[in-house]
């Protein structure tokens, strides 16, 4: 692993002090960067938001004994996770949105994000609901638990083990899955690189601040679950 880090670090460098002519370049856009950048934290912040709360009552939704509610949530939970988040982008916004007068791009980003990331985060949750025992539950009603009661003391807290490894991913993937707004023109990081690129024909230098942008919104995504799953472990 280490002589691997060395010679990647090599090559990076390599190709960095090939085309540090270029750098001087790229620095005249820098508001259009850190303005794409501020765009994606916002983004992915409110659809990190939205997605999860749309997951939560997907999930409990689908769990439901009304079988008319059931299977709406189902409809939507298996209609959004079989369909790429590109067509999703493109049918909401040049069909729906189109058709509802929407021309707010921030907008439509946020609800595609959330409505897409939602469904995803939904199975999630389904997933570590259904990992706590029946017993469990049947203890719960039988010391005169409500069912909020019982989700609320009993299946949440041990849930919530469950799903914290796949919600990181999830949550790194809203940050990244941002990037593909740029084909309707939201003025994102991505978009931003892509605009630079054009202007000043340096790939590798307006594509490296891309990467490195993203790796500063997600790495720590991954840090903080990793550190509240800790903290919240307990033996079985």
């Amino acid at each position: 692993m280490g002589l691997l880090f060395i010679v990647l670090s090599f090559v990076c460098w390599g190709l960095l002090a090939s085309t540090t002519r270029n750098w001087e370049a790229i620095w005249k856009y820098r508001n259009a960067f850190w303005h794409g950048w501020l765009l994606t934290v916002a983004l992915s912040v409110i659809s990190l938001v939205l997605s999860t709360l749309i997951g939560l009552v997907a999930a409990l939704a689908r769990r439901s004994p009304v079988l008319v509610v059931r299977y709406l949530s189902t409809c939507y939970i298996e209609c959004v996770r079989g369909m790429p988040l590109l067509v999703l982008i493109l049918v909401l916004f040049y069909i729906v949105a189109n058709a509802l007068n929407i021309t707010d791009r921030f907008l439509v980003g946020v609800v595609v994000l959330s409505l897409f990331a939602g469904a995803y985060i939904a199975e999630i949750i389904r997933a570590g609901i259904e990992s706590v025992g029946a017993s469990q539950r049947e203890s719960a009603r039988a010391i005169g638990l409500t069912t909020a009661q019982t989700y609320r003391y009993v299946i949440f807290p041990q849930a919530l083990r469950q799903v914290l490894p796949p919600l990181a991913g999830q949550f790194a993937s809203i940050v990244k899955d941002s990037s593909l707004l740029s084909i309707i023109g939201l003025a994102e990081f991505t978009y931003s690189a892509q605009q630079v690129n054009s202007a000043t024909y340096s790939t590798l230098e307006s594509y490296l601040p891309l990467a490195v942008g993203y790796l500063v919104l997600t790495l720590p995504i991954s840090l903080w679950t990793n550190t509240l799953g800790s903290s919240i472990r307990y033996e079985t």
